[in-house]
């Protein structure tokens, strides 16, 4: 290919060639739809998806390809989401409004094309899934650096949903407003978690005694900015441009490497994968007798069972200062040693769900 012609008539005769073979994946996928219709089967399928992007990426690194695992991933978790829509089109709540963190998590795993349902708080996605109105959720569940999202968490503890797959997004914060001079801003919105998270450029720009509002999530904080010129919002820069609010500073954070995990909730179980991850809730019979979380943990160490993430919450249901406790761990609820660990604790755990673990992004944390 000597010419710019030359290459842009090959590059149009790749895309044929694409296009073609696109359109019979789809065919495929329409039989692979009309299936589960008959068996019931789980049209998302996160370990099947993971499986794919594995296989290809070793294909192209065989081959010496020029797309590497991220290139990869992008380009099919678009097809897949497509191909989800022609199974069978499903309705995804996430914590809105748009624009959000959560909206692009969303949007990441399930596509443009998917029907998304903006809602106004965590508790509003659990009861849309548990009232069947959307077949999958969207919600934040840990920060890398401000912990755990409580509220998920106290939710996960009642609802009959369950965690199908995790995502792990970095966070990037900027500071956006109306107002012609930073020293005339009276008010800051921000999710509660945003206000964690950025805690050193409010110090450094003096805005320590500047009233700060928690709101449901920073896309409302935009949203509100947007309407106040007195106002400021700490929000991501997609949201700022979204609701046309000028951004004065961002990657505003204090931990550049920020990164929130997201779980996607729906009804279903997952099949077993060789890179599986379980949560799960404990409520120890004998939690005030000494040593009794230990000799729990204990099972799980004697069985070489690897927690990834141990998290203590009041009990709402107790008198007096109650506690549960909330567990990550490498693993499938099926797996044998796994089955005969909680065997020995019938009654004191509740299954939040198996699912592929994103293990590459929560390396990545800091």
């Amino acid at each position: 290919m000597k010419t710019l012609d030359n290459c842009r008539e090959a590059i149009d005769s790749i895309d044929n060639e694409m296009l073609d073979l696109l359109n019979k994946r789809m065919k495929v996928v329409e039989r692979v739809g009309e299936i589960k219709h008959d068996t019931g089967g789980a049209i998302y399928r996160p370990e099947r998806e993971k499986a794919i992007i594995e296989r290809l990426t070793k294909i192209s690194q065989d081959n010496e390809g020029i797309l590497n695992e991220s290139a990869i991933e992008a380009i099919f978790l678009e097809i897949f989401a497509v191909s989800r829509n022609l199974e069978l089109p499903e309705r995804i709540a996430y914590l809105g409004p748009e624009g959000s963190f959560t909206h692009q998590a969303a949007e990441s795993r399930f596509g443009a094309m998917s029907d998304y349902l903006s809602l106004g708080s965590i508790h509003s996605v659990f009861k849309t899934l548990e009232s069947k109105r959307a077949k999958f959720g969207v919600v934040p569940i840990e920060n890398s650096r401000d912990g755990i999202v409580g509220e998920t968490l106290d939710l996960l503890a009642k609802s009959s949903v369950k965690i199908v797959a995790e995502l792990y997004m970095p966070i990037h914060m900027s500071f956006a407003t109306k107002a012609k001079n930073l020293k005339d801003i009276t008010k800051i919105y921000s999710k509660d978690k945003g206000f964690g998270q950025c805690r050193e450029f409010l110090s450094e720009h003096g805005f320590e005694n500047v009233e700060q509002i928690p709101v449901e999530s920073t896309a409302k904080a935009a949203i509100l900015a947007a309407g106040d010129e007195s106002a400021a919002a700490i929000c991501s820069h997609i949201a700022a441009k979204l609701y046309s609010v000028p951004t004065f500073f961002d990657d505003i954070e204090d931990d550049i490497g920020s990164q929130t995990r997201f779980v996607i909730l729906s009804d279903f179980k997952n099949g077993q994968s060789e890179n599986d991850k379980t949560s799960i809730l404990v409520r120890l019979e004998d939690a005030k007798k000494a040593g009794s979380l230990v000799h729990f943990l204990q099972d799980f160490d004697g069985s070489d069972i690897n927690l990834s993430k141990i998290e203590s919450r009041p009990s709402k249901d107790d008198d007096g200062f109650g506690y549960w406790f909330y567990i990550d761990f490498y693993g499938h609820i099926d797996d044998d040693k796994i089955q005969n660990v909680l065997q020995k604790h019938d009654g004191e755990v509740t299954w939040l769900g198996s699912y592929v673990s994103d293990s590459l992004k929560e390396e990545g944390k800091s």
